[in-house]
């Protein structure tokens, strides 16, 4: 049977994130109530999906009260937590919208940014739009510490060499997909902890997706679950993990895949 499709879908993993997480879906609340009109379609068109990452402070049972505004609301849980890369391949494979955006639960990409990401895809001039805080026309209105921005500044520089060279950020956690490209790449996805956007771009350019990487205002959360040193040597690992995988053939679509979520 053929599935219900929507003309888009928001993912947000979330981990023990009752206390932001309802200005997040107010925010996105308020700005469909206006975008669904600029792209004629109606708000039963567009579905979110928060993905419970193991939470121990009761999100799902808060994300379900937004139900009522947001009419296609899905809240799926799993336990234990098992990282922000599982939690969005599976809201990812779950969704069914013809474009599909993944956010960070604290919205520091502000939502409204798709705006300059969904006419991208729609054109047909990309098949992803990701959103940058690296390119020259980036305005960071809250900055992160100095230490983070540094450490950020050497991974990107690994990563250019060893996976997505010319992209300028891999990792802000806001990123568009053309639908029936998003089912190909997240089904392929094996990392289950930060890196796994890098896995994600590096599957994009190994099929020859074209990526639009786009400025946006971006603001730091100051309660980001990113640890600078413990995630970061889990990074560097997991790039190498990637290169690995392509060489051994894992990335083959002929292969069975048994990590695949619906």
């Amino acid at each position: 049977m053929k599935r219900q499709t929507y003309f888009l879908s928001i993912v947000i993993p979330a981990y023990n994130e009752v206390k932001r997480l309802p200005k997040t879906l107010g925010q996105i609340h308020f700005y469909l109530q206006d975008a669904v009109k600029r792209w004629q379609v109606e708000m039963y068109e567009v579905e979110v999906i928060v993905v419970d990452d193991g939470s121990t402070d009761g999100t799902s049972e808060l994300a379900k009260t937004f139900s009522d505004k947001l009419p296609n609301l899905q809240v799926l849980r799993h336990s234990p937590n098992s990282g922000k890369g599982y939690a969005v391949k599976r809201g990812m494979l779950a969704a069914k919208g013809q474009y599909r955006l993944f956010s960070d639960a604290d919205l520091s990409t502000p939502i409204d940014e798709l705006d300059k990401m969904l006419p991208i895809l729609i054109s047909g001039e990309a098949e992803i739009a990701i959103a940058s805080r690296g390119l020259p026309q980036s305005q960071l209105l809250i900055r992160q510490p100095w230490h983070r921005e540094m450490l950020g500044r050497f991974f990107n520089l690994v990563v250019q060499v060893l996976a997505t060279p010319g992209i300028w950020d891999t990792q802000c956690g806001f990123k568009l997909f053309r639908g029936d490209v998003s089912e190909r790449i997240f089904k392929l996805q094996t990392l289950n902890g930060f890196a796994f956007d890098v896995e994600v771009l590096y599957l994009a350019r190994k099929f020859q997706y074209r990526i639009a990487e786009i400025p946006i205002r971006w603001l730091n959360d100051p309660n980001t679950k990113v640890q600078t040193l413990k995630h970061g040597m889990q990074m560097l690992r997991d790039l190498v993990i990637v290169r690995l995988n392509d060489l051994r053939g894992r990335y083959a679509e002929n292969l069975s895949n048994a990590n695949v979520m619906l």
